[in-house]
Order: C-alpha cells, then structure tokens, then sequence
C-alpha cells in the first residue's frame, strides 16, 4: 500500500480541516478566503541513505491580519526512522533558505506501536547548545478514536481508522467512519476519497465482516441505505 500517497492525497484536499483538527490556534490564523498555495516538491540531494528526498505537503498560507503570509510543511512517516528528526531539520533549513517566511513543521505518525517519536533535534559541541529545533507532531495510534466519532470534521471521518483501535473494534470503527461521514453531505470526489481511506485501513474479512453486517442492519432504514451506498459505488470510485 503507498501510505504517503494516501495520506497526502487526503490532507492536500481537507488541509483546513486537518488544521481545525489539531491545531485549532494555528488555523485561526489563516486567511480562507485565499486557498493553500501548495508549493512544488523540493528536491533535498544527497541525505542518509533511508529517508527520502522529497518532503510531503508544503502549504504556504495567508494570515487573517495583513497581507503576510507562512508556511506550514507537513510530513507524514508510516514507519518508525532514527533520523526523521534531523530529516525534520534539513527540510526546515532548506525551507528557510529559498522562502524566508515563517515556517510552521508538522509531523504525523500513522504506524503502529506504542515507540513515542521525538518533536526535536539537537546539536550540542562542547559546552554549546548550538541548535534546538522543534516541530509538532500527531501520532495516530496513541489517539483513542472514541473521541473523534461525535467531531463533524472529514480529516476524523478518515484518520479515526489508523488510531487507536482494538482488534474487536475494528469492524465498529469501519461503521462509525463511515456514519460520521453520511452526516457530512461531502462532494461524491471527497467522499469518495474518504470512503476508500477508510476501506484500505480497515479491511475486514471473516468473523469482522459479519459482526460489521450485524451492526449496520441493526441501524435504522435509512441511514443503513446511506452508509451502504458509501461501502459500495462510493469507495469503487476512490479506488
């Protein structure tokens, strides 16, 4: 599965409403009146031999107050790496350098496992801190999902299916993305989107299948017919 382009594509097309999410105080400072600008992909050189050399979302955004604007980097990391905070850094450094806005880093976790990934990097040489740098982070798997079922937001629609679930509970989270996202009346693209999101995180098969059947047939008429329809035609066009 390409994790990043997944996830890319769901963030590129709700960034707004990522930033509602998790950052509320950050997105109260955008200007939404002016789409995100997404910047070309920045090509790094030569870095450590297991990262990457292109960073995932660079949005540069205009603020509320005045005409200024900054930018906000987004990277998404679907497996644990010793040197996503220094790759953190060398992104921040090269952004600095060819744009010289304010740059807002975000770092989102989606693998699994309790490992906590740090929110800096440090250079320190003899009795001198030379650099601290820090960024934010979002870890989806150390996120309980109960808490994101009652949020009218696409971005907890869709990540609710790679946080914090237990095994019995996959086939309920399936159901409660999906329902949350019935109530959100989206586009047939976004929705679409989000429906195979939520599909390619939570497959089901066997025992998970039914209890997921028996649950929805147990919903009222009418919003099990709504949900089907996203388990259906909906999610065959995202993929």
């Amino acid at each position: 599965m390409d994790h990043d382009r997944i996830f890319k594509e769901l963030l590129r097309t709700f960034f707004f409403e990522f930033l509602d999410l998790f950052f509320p105080s950050l997105a109260q400072l955008v200007d939404r009146r002016h789409e995100p600008a997404f910047l070309d992909k920045e090509d790094f050189g030569e870095l450590p031999s297991d990262t990457r050399r292109e960073m995932d979302l660079i949005a540069r955004l205009r603020l509320l107050e005045g005409e200024a604007y900054f930018i906000v980097h987004l990277e998404h990391e679907a497996q644990s790496s010793q040197h996503f905070p220094e790759r953190m850094f060398r992104y921040f450094a090269r952004l600095w350098d060819r744009h010289a806005l304010p740059i807002y880093p975000i770092a989102i976790f989606s693998y699994r496992g309790k490992a906590s990934q740090p929110d800096s990097f440090s250079i320190r040489f003899h009795d001198l801190d030379v650099l601290h740098f820090r960024y934010r982070k979002v870890h989806l798997s150390q996120l309980d999902w109960r808490g994101y079922v009652r949020t009218r937001n696409p971005v907890a629609s869709a990540l609710m299916a790679r946080m914090k679930i237990a095994r019995r509970d996959r086939p309920r989270v399936k159901l409660q993305c999906l329902r949350l996202l019935a109530t959100l009346r989206l586009d047939r693209r976004k929705s679409a989107l989000i429906a195979h999101f939520v599909s390619s995180y939570l497959q089901l098969a066997g025992d998970e299948m039914r209890r997921y059947q028996r649950d929805l047939e147990g919903m009222n008429q009418a919003e099990r017919l709504e949900i089907m329809q996203y388990t259906n035609s909906w999610i065959e066009e995202g993929l």
